[in-house]
């Protein structure tokens, strides 16, 4: 479980849609208040599918090649395959698809609550439907579950975390880094996406395999 969730809070911290996203919401007026927004609201979605999950298994993974156990390791084989389709299907369209940064343009003049809505429209689903079939197998009997479990969320939400320490801290060289930055997603966000979503899927496919037929 833990090299899993280890694996897709990585994946979900670099998805280049939530960085580009919260950078253009940091980059508008006052926006240090609208990123606090956006950061609560990630995380208390998060807590929330954690918490629903928690409630289901009743803190305590489902016995191997259980009804359960088998229908979790289903659920993220399917969600392993369909991160894999979807990669390739925008890596065919990479030369098809229009740049158009007419979306990303109107973050900049939003208020924190829209910036507390974007937070769940730019959250990678996909992934986060992964994590929580691998949460699952968490045992609440066991400290380590708590700890992998909070780390989970915490590197998950690391990237906009410390975007937001860095432009409290240090506004000036901020505003200018993360310019920097959004403009790097911007020309490589296709890419990246590709990549990430491929490695997660065949991961997930992959292991799910082995767990089912062993």
């Amino acid at each position: 479980m833990v090299l899993d969730l280890l694996l897709i809070a990585l994946a979900i911290a670099l998805d280049p849609l939530p960085v580009t996203g919260f950078v253009l919401v940091l980059s508008s007026d006052k926006g240090i208040w609208k990123g606090l927004a956006f950061i609560l609201t990630w995380l208390a979605s998060f807590v929330a599918i954690i918490a629903a999950v928690l409630l289901m298994t009743g803190g305590e993974p489902p016995p191997p090649k259980s009804t359960p156990s088998t229908a979790a390791l289903a659920g993220k084989l399917a969600i392993g395959v369909g991160l894999v389709l979807y990669a390739e299907r925008r890596r065919r369209n990479l030369d098809k698809q229009p740049k158009s940064s007419g979306f990303m343009s109107r973050i900049e003049r939003i208020s924190p609550w829209t910036a507390a809505g974007l937070a769940l429209l730019l959250q990678p689903w996909g992934m986060i439907a992964a994590g929580a079939s691998t949460v699952v197998d968490a045992n609440l009997d066991h400290a380590a579950s708590y700890a992998a479990l909070m780390g989970y969320v915490l590197l998950a939400s690391s990237s906009i975390l410390a975007m937001e320490l860095y432009a409290t801290f240090a506004p000036r060289t901020a505003h200018i880094r993360l310019g920097k930055l959004r403009a790097w997603l911007e020309r490589h966000q296709d890419q990246a996406l590709v990549s990430l979503f491929l490695f997660l899927g065949l991961w997930l496919v992959g292991k799910s395999i082995y767990q089912l037929t062993a």
